[in-house]
This record gives structure tokens, sequence and C-alpha cells, in this order.
């Protein structure tokens, strides 16, 4: 995005009943039960959702006591779909588990007095100055609606959204900055009786001017339910997995990404506390005003604390050197991340919908 000709980037966000979304949130709700009790729990949690049932699978090692069962019908319920005459349904869906304790050759490596990674994985941190929020403007518009939406159904100020719903919208950079939204693509599910003509004046009218505020104009060509009606959706249409929106999840492809997945994951695996931790980094180093562009890889390998490789992209956006001085400064290793970040905490639920990242109240974002 840093070419002098104007070109189009574009992001999507997706709403927390999309059928990946309640995976991802049922996984970093067992998470958080766990660490609540121990925050020495070892969880690698993933789920499936299909019609009406719910696999929950995954390594877990812990001292603390958890109904999975309990917590995945409130984390269905808590998204929205708590209809007992919908198939899919918190308190009616079918829950199977298959969990087995971490492998104890992975342990010895985590719980060795030098805290190692917990797998091998390249990971990628980014911050750019385009925003206060220090992300990119397509992938934070794009939060913004699908945050919206569901804003908007919980509070019954739309009462005819449910829970799924997705959104994508494009930004025109000039100069590697951005000047203009010039596409927003809403599809938003809702009930049997309401018209294309009303999603569209709630979307136009009310949805938009709300979410993108100043990035709003009468310019932008808005998509609305461009397939026709969105009536049916969630896991009964749509087989939904954990870590299937990493995209979504990260800078909305503004940046590099090591293709590790976020949710159900404990600090001590990299793909999620290095994630966060190089995220801080870039963000300081954009906040220091070196660079207006910052992106942050760090490589692991599995038992073992120290990086095997760390790199620094600045885009041509300022001090190359003064960045990569500033950035190996920092402690890197896993057990030095999760302290400084508090990442034995019981905080994940929060991270799972409308993006990691570009959120002022969690920690790696201070």
């Amino acid at each position: 995005m840093s070419r002098s000709e104007p070109v189009a980037f574009t992001s999507e966000s997706v709403c927390e009943g999309h059928p990946d979304k309640v995976c991802d949130y049922v996984a970093d709700s067992i998470l958080d039960a766990y660490l609540a009790q121990d925050d020495r729990s070892r969880v690698a949690c993933e789920a499936l959702a299909k019609h009406d049932t719910v696999v929950v699978a995954g390594e877990i090692t812990s001292g603390a006591s958890v109904d999975r069962e309990a917590v995945t019908r409130a984390a269905i319920r808590d998204v929205g779909y708590a209809d007992s005459t919908d198939v899919f349904c918190g308190d009616t869906v079918q829950v199977l588990q298959l969990v087995t304790e971490q492998a104890p050759e992975i342990a010895r490596g985590v719980d060795a007095a030098e805290q190692g990674a917990g797998d091998q994985g390249l990971i990628v941190g980014y911050a750019t100055s385009e925003t206060n929020e220090l992300m990119p403007v397509p992938i934070l518009l794009a939060h913004r609606i699908t945050r919206q939406l569901a804003e908007d159904r919980k509070t019954g100020r739309t009462d005819w959204l449910r829970p799924d719903g997705k959104a994508q919208v494009t930004v025109t950079y000039e100069n590697g900055m951005p000047v203009a939204v010039s596409h927003v693509l809403v599809s938003a599910q809702h009930l049997p009786d309401v018209t294309a003509v009303q999603i569209r004046d709630y979307v136009t009218g009310t949805l938009l001017p709300t979410a993108l505020g100043e990035w709003f104009a009468p310019t932008v060509r808005v998509l609305c339910n461009p397939a026709g009606s969105f009536i049916q959706g969630g896991p009964l249409v749509d087989c939904g997995l954990t870590g299937r929106k990493n995209i979504v999840d990260a800078y909305g492809g503004a940046a590099h990404h090591g293709g590790g997945a976020l949710s159900g994951k404990d600090p001590s695996k990299v793909d999620r506390s290095a994630a966060y931790f190089c995220r801080n980094v870039a963000r300081q180093a954009v906040k220091s005003g070196l660079a207006s562009r910052v992106e942050v890889q760090v490589a692991y390998a599995i038992g073992v604390a120290e990086p095997v490789s760390l790199m620094v992209e600045t885009f041509g956006t300022g001090d190359a050197r003064a960045v990569e001085q500033l950035v190996s400064g920092f402690d890197f290793r896993p057990a030095a991340m999760i302290e400084r970040l508090g990442l034995l905490r019981p905080l994940y639920r929060r991270t799972t919908n409308y993006g990691h990242f570009g959120r002022p109240e969690l920690p790696w974002e201070e």
C-alpha cells in the first residue's frame, strides 16, 4: 500500500454468530474456565459445530475441574443461539468431547526450568499510524460494522437481526495513505418477515453512518445481502471450526501471517502469546515515531526459549536501523512475554470477536 497510484484494499469481519466464531468462542470460554482455577493450565482446545452438534476436542492438562459441556452451552447462549425452537440452541445441542492430556514430550519442553516454546512456528505483529488504534483502516471499519450489528441485535434496536453476519470494507489508498471508503458489503441474518428494502434502509440509514462515522459518505457503494434473503445461518447451514478466521482475527491481510490460529490456546503456545507480544512491540515502535508502519516477525523451535529468528520490516517509512535496535531490546522468550503482558489470566473470551488487536481494553494494546 505504498505505491503512488491509487490502490483499493479490502478486509472482512464476521459476527460472533458466524459458525467459525461460535467455535472460537467456545474454545476461549473453556480456556478461561481452566485459567480461572489454575493459571498454569495447559489448554489446546478446538471446537466444531454443525446442525445440532458441537464437538469439543484437544489436549488439556490442568489441576482445575471444569464442566466443559456446561461452559460450551453457556457460550452458545451468550452468542445468541438461545431459542429452543431452533435446531442449533445452547440448551439442546449435543456436546461430544474428545479431550486428552497434553503429550508428556511437549510438556517437558514447556515446563522446563526455562520455559520453552509450546511449538515451532513463525509469528507476526504489525502496527500502522494510519489510525489512532494503530490498525489498518479496512479491518478496523469492518470490525466496527459487525460489532454494531451485534449491538443493535442485543439491545433490541433492530429486533429482526439474528446472530450470523459478515461485513467487508474496501478502502482507496493514495501514496500509501487511506483516503476514502469505496465499497461496503454487509450480509446480515434476519427474521423471515423482513423485506430487502427494510434491511437496506437499516444498513444505509443507521448501521453504516454509526459504524463508519466520518468514513461514511454518499459515494460509498453499498452491497446489502447480495445473495438475497439470509434467514438461515449459523452452524445449522454452515460447519464452524476453531481457528478458521486467522486474517479476520489479525490485520485483515495488510500484514503477513504466520498461519497459527489464536483461540483455544493457553499462552504457553507462542502462536498466541508471541502474536500479542509482537503486536505490542510493533505498536511501541510506531508510537516512538521511528517509522509509520512496522512489522515484527519472530520464529521459534519447540521446547526452546530463545527465538531462532527475529525480523523487522518498516516498508521504507522510517529509520529501519533504529527500529531494529528498539525491537532487539525486547525479551521474546515465552516466560518473559507472558509475564510482561500478564497472560496467565482468564481474559481470552474478550479477544474472540471483532479482532484481537486495536482494542484498548486488551493488555497488549496499552
